[in-house]
């Protein structure tokens, strides 16, 4: 690894799909901000890193606070000087119950994290890319495959990935004149802390609770290392990477 080295900063880096991507990342020769609120799961991933743990940068950051997203692209800018990949996917869920029944700040989490929190990192992103030089950059967003179908008693959450798409294409559109490319990839059950119920049975859409398979977290990481690997001339709009056998589609 060099001094030119692409620079990237992933949000929610200290676990899940997060940190799988950082350390795919820094495998194919990025320097990586590593966002995420707590500071002991963000150093694990730099050990997890072995020897390549020095390319990365961890940053402790709260995605729902601007002042915190600010924080984090000042010190990117300071260390690095510029910004060639977002991974926007720090994300939260919430409790499967009735719509009707969910307290209002419960909502307000999912929404300041999923939604809120990537596009106010959106908006540093693209700033940095075109004021640089060479000008543009890559943001890649985790839509989840809630972004096209919902699971029972999920509206906080669907709702926020199906504005991510708009972001998503939003994004897109509005880079185009300044090298930025935008893409999201939408992931189904892929084996994370965040979908370990899966393994134990899940409510579906007809009511019944059945065990869902699930796929190794590094089939995600390689393909967000794939979108991130094309040239800016090139971009991938959305990708779907999903556990095969899973109920999502046709009717399950």
């Amino acid at each position: 690894m060099n001094e030119a080295s692409k620079i990237a900063i992933v949000t929610g880096a200290g676990s899940g799909i997060g940190k799988a991507v950082s350390l795919a990342l820094v495998e194919a020769g990025y320097r990586v901000a590593l966002a995420g609120r707590r500071a002991d799961a963000l150093d694990a991933t730099v050990r997890a890193a072995g020897a390549r743990g020095e390319y990365l940068l961890p940053v402790v950051t709260d995605v729902t606070d601007a002042e915190s997203i600010a924080r984090l692209f000042g010190t990117v800018k300071e260390r690095y000087g510029r910004l060639d990949l977002l991974f926007n996917n720090a994300g939260i869920g919430s409790p499967a119950v009735p719509l009707d029944e969910l307290p209002l700040e419960t909502l307000r989490a999912v929404i300041d994290t999923n939604l809120f929190g990537a596009f106010v990192c959106t908006q540093h992103a693209v700033r940095m890319m075109k004021a640089q030089t060479p000008r543009g950059g890559r943001i890649i967003n985790n839509g989840s495959i809630s972004a096209h179908a919902p699971r029972p008693n999920s509206a906080p959450y669907t709702a926020t990935k199906h504005a991510i798409t708009g972001l998503t294409k939003s994004t897109s559109l509005d880079g185009r004149n300044y090298d930025i490319a935008c893409g999201q990839i939408d992931i189904g059950n892929a084996a994370t802390e965040m979908a370990a119920r899966m393994a134990t049975g899940v409510p579906q859409a007809h009511g019944a609770i059945a065990v869902e398979p699930l796929m190794d977290v590094a089939h995600v990481a390689s393909a967000v290392v794939y979108m991130a690997s094309l040239p800016l001339a090139a971009n991938v709009q959305f990708m779907t990477v999903m556990a095969t056998n899973m109920p999502f589609v046709g009717r399950g």
